[in-house]
């Protein structure tokens, strides 16, 4: 068997190896493609479908579609670019997401892919849910009402730490992370240091004490959109 094969994003040929999902491939080459549930390192997931391209014009998370010799991908279309501007509207209007007071503002990544996608503001009505905040660990804090599902601090915590701190309870609109303990964070045995608090794409969960430390413009997407690693990797 050949140790490559060639598949097509949107009309670009790029090399693949078995083994690699369409994600990784379009990643190794330079091609950015959206993603919020994504992390390296973790089983991909497929759950918040940023990601969705069109293989041989079929819709697929491209973070779990193995790469296929001869597949013709779809990714920066406008159609598709809509769909993904969908998401993440809805994403912000199902949860209580107040950017400009956020700890996360700047180094967020459902922020960023607003800015990247051009969102000054969701056009669809918010639902301004009522959620709790945990702060009864002494080193992070869960602010609910910025979760987006994505399950990194699920599956960071079971495949990275070993310790099964966080999982989904319940369903539909009222599926949210819960916690291995009676009812509070403080009473697990979460540490600060552990996988599943840096896994969080957004403000969900925070680390105390170093909240602003990083000033306005220097934090990681005050200057480039992202994904322009990604690109600018591939160019060195």
């Amino acid at each position: 068997m050949s140790e490559t094969m060639t598949i097509t994003i949107d009309g670009r040929e790029i090399q693949a190896r078995p083994g690699q999902t369409i994600l990784e491939a379009a990643e190794a080459a330079g091609v950015y493609i959206p993603r919020l549930c994504y992390m390296k390192g973790l089983t991909p997931h497929g759950s918040c479908r940023v990601c969705t391209v069109l293989v041989n014009g079929r819709p697929q998370s491209a973070c779990t579609q193995p790469a296929t010799p001869g597949a013709v991908i779809e990714n920066d279309t406008e159609r598709l670019l809509a769909l993904r501007r969908n998401i993440i509207e809805m994403l912000f209007v199902e949860g209580n997401h107040f950017c400009m007071f956020c700890e996360k503002s700047g180094n967020c990544e459902l922020q960023a892919l607003a800015y990247r996608f051009g969102i000054p503001a969701p056009m669809y009505p918010y639902l301004w849910p009522k959620r709790e905040v945990d702060a009864s660990h002494p080193d992070v804090m869960v602010d609910h009402n910025r979760c987006i599902l994505c399950a990194r601090c699920v599956r960071a915590s079971r495949d990275l730490d070993g310790k099964n701190v966080f999982q989904f309870v319940n369903r539909n609109g009222h599926k949210r992370v819960a916690v291995n303990a009676e009812a509070r964070l403080g009473d697990t045995d979460l540490k600060v240091t552990d996988k599943a608090v840096a896994a969080c794409p957004v403000g969900a969960l925070l680390k105390k004490r170093v909240g602003y430390a990083v000033p306005v413009g220097k934090r990681l997407y005050d200057h480039e959109p992202i994904g322009s690693d990604i690109a600018a990797a591939h160019k060195k």
